[in-house]
């Protein structure tokens, strides 16, 4: 790419975050599933009325997502950011150069550019959210968000709409196990964490798994590391104490073999 093309990609980077709503959450710059997570505590605080109401939460999830992402679609709202025709021929070059589903379908999961490209992708839907559904309470990380009100007729009567903005706009469709509304008191999952009014417990299948995979390792093992740093974004103290008799457990097993 020339400097031209550089500078451009630069302000669509700089120009896309700043049109992207603050309660996007995936891929950039001081936001994050931890963020993600306690602005959903913040918002279900608020639209409880301090749990004094109960309060609904829509989660939706959208169906291969990554897969499904409509590249001419893409392109024509990158379109919109960049004026510059050679960076975005260069773009449609990159773009073009993956199809999953189909001809002109998809992009390759776990690319930087795909994270990025999907945001703006998203930041539709995450507008018509805000302005036409008027949603206040909205927390999106890629293609997994919530809503919530007080109303669960109101959160009800927007899955249609939802559906049809999706699919006329992004041609993209609601994942139909994934779609729920629930109380936020009976739990809802959200990041691998299930959130309750006030706490919040790691999945039940990450918990079992990340009790499988600790076996036997050490405590500075990058794993282990990695889960405990998990545990510590919710509540989670007496699995934080079987994590480490497991650990505990694990070590004398391997030297009693050794």
């Amino acid at each position: 790419m020339d400097a031209d093309g550089n500078r451009n990609a630069l302000c669509f980077n700089r120009n896309g975050d700043k049109r992207n709503l603050s309660d996007s959450y995936s891929c950039r710059k001081g936001k994050g599933t931890h963020r993600a997570m306690n602005r959903f505590r913040s918002f279900a605080y608020k639209a409880s009325a301090n749990h004094t109401r109960t309060c609904w939460v829509l989660k939706c999830d959208i169906k291969k997502f990554f897969a499904s992402i409509d590249q001419r679609i893409l392109l024509g709202i990158v379109a919109c950011y960049i004026p510059d025709g050679h960076t975005n021929a260069l773009l449609a070059e990159i773009v073009g150069s993956f199809h999953s589903t189909g001809q002109g379908k998809g992009l390759p999961l776990g690319n930087l550019t795909s994270q990025l490209l999907v945001n703006v992708y998203m930041n539709e839907f995450d507008q018509f959210v805000k302005h036409k559904l008027k949603a206040k309470y909205y927390v999106r990380y890629a293609d997994d968000f919530v809503i919530m009100n007080t109303d669960r007729t109101w959160l009800e009567i927007l899955i249609p709409r939802i559906a049809r903005f999706l699919d006329e706009r992004l041609a993209l469709s609601l994942h139909p196990d994934k779609l729920f509304i629930r109380t936020l008191a009976s739990g809802v999952d959200f990041l691998g964490w299930v959130h309750f009014t006030d706490h919040r417990v790691l999945r039940t299948v990450t918990k079992r798994r990340m009790l499988r995979n600790i076996i036997g390792k050490e405590e500075d093992d990058p794993c282990v590391r990695s889960y405990l740093g998990l545990l510590k974004h919710g509540n989670a103290q007496m699995l934080h104490k079987i994590a480490m008799a497991k650990l505990a457990f694990g070590g004398k097993r391997s030297s009693a073999g050794s």
